[in-house]
């Protein structure tokens, strides 16, 4: 059985195809195939609440490629989902409409909530500490999710319009982050010991320049000092000297802007990278869609 994940997100366009395992009656995925395409849709949708017809078109061909892609891997179900970009674009639905026409794929544009279950649809807290307090944090490229687990059980989540491409596009508001800050003394200071998982790309580069190995949480000062290394060098350096993806090189300044923030109100001093996803949340809602649990 193999399955295919589509995210449409502000900064890039992913698709994920995976393999689904059966050892002892425990079902799981392999990834098999992982593309990513930086249209940066949230440029335009962010500052103009309108996508460009000249982005539309790299997103319609951008879809057509992985519609055949979805063919020849033989993919028996799949998921398509729009995020924070698409749900503040006003042609956003006439978009959707266009993909359907052109590629034939069904393309779903989600709420911030629904965005955030997704994510911790990977079910990753079954296998911590029941113990321990664990604080989701996504940042994308138009929104950060954010899911607070305690003794194993969602306590609370919510999504919230602070991502990177609307902090480069200066689109960022303060009452945005007064409202994070709000629900964060509200509902996780409270609590003791908090340990975070990081999500997304970002904290994925971040984690692999600051660590060699995996599995080592990553620590709140090693983060700032990271951090202020990338500041010290300007973009064109980031990319010539220190070899970063130009797509990735500006991106990465505010992410770990949002992550050393949210880290310091949540009283966050280590961080889990588990490296997953939205894609990998699809996958295992469409594992759980086609597959009856005994």
């Amino acid at each position: 059985m193999r399955y295919a994940a589509i995210d449409i997100g502000s900064n890039a366009i992913r698709l994920l195809i995976a393999d689904v395992v059966e050892n002892q009656n425990v079902i799981s995925f392999k990834k098999n195939t992982f593309i990513r395409v930086p249209l940066r849709l949230g440029h335009d949708a962010f500052t103009d609440k309108h996508i460009s017809d000249e982005k539309v078109k790299d997103l319609v061909k951008t879809m057509t490629a992985f519609s055949y892609l979805i063919k020849v891997f033989d993919v028996q179900d799949y998921m398509a989902c729009a995020t924070s970009a698409m749900r503040e674009a006003k042609n956003g639905p006439s978009i959707v409409e266009k993909i359907k026409k052109k590629t034939g794929l069904n393309l779903e544009i989600i709420h911030g909530k629904h965005e955030a279950s997704i994510i911790y649809a990977t079910h990753l807290e079954q296998h911590l500490e029941r113990k321990k307090n664990y604080l989701y944090i996504d940042v994308g490229g138009g929104s950060t999710e954010l899911s607070f687990f305690s003794d194993g059980e969602m306590i609370c989540s919510n999504s919230f319009n602070i991502g990177t491409i609307r902090i480069l596009s200066h689109q960022d508001k303060n009452e945005v982050w007064v409202e994070i800050k709000n629900w964060i003394k509200e509902n996780i200071n409270p609590y003791k010991n908090i340990v975070g998982i990081g999500t997304g790309g970002n904290i994925n580069k971040l984690y692999q320049m600051i660590y060699t190995k995996d599995k080592k949480p990553m620590e709140f000062a090693k983060l700032k000092k990271m951090s202020a290394y990338l500041n010290s060098y300007s973009l064109q350096d980031r990319i010539e000297v220190l070899g970063l993806n130009q797509d990735r090189a500006d991106v990465i300044i505010p992410a770990s802007e949002i992550y050393l923030t949210l880290m310091q109100w949540a009283h966050i001093k280590q961080l889990l990278v588990p490296r997953l996803g939205l894609v990998d949340g699809i996958i295992q809602q469409l594992i759980e869609k086609n597959h009856t649990k005994e």
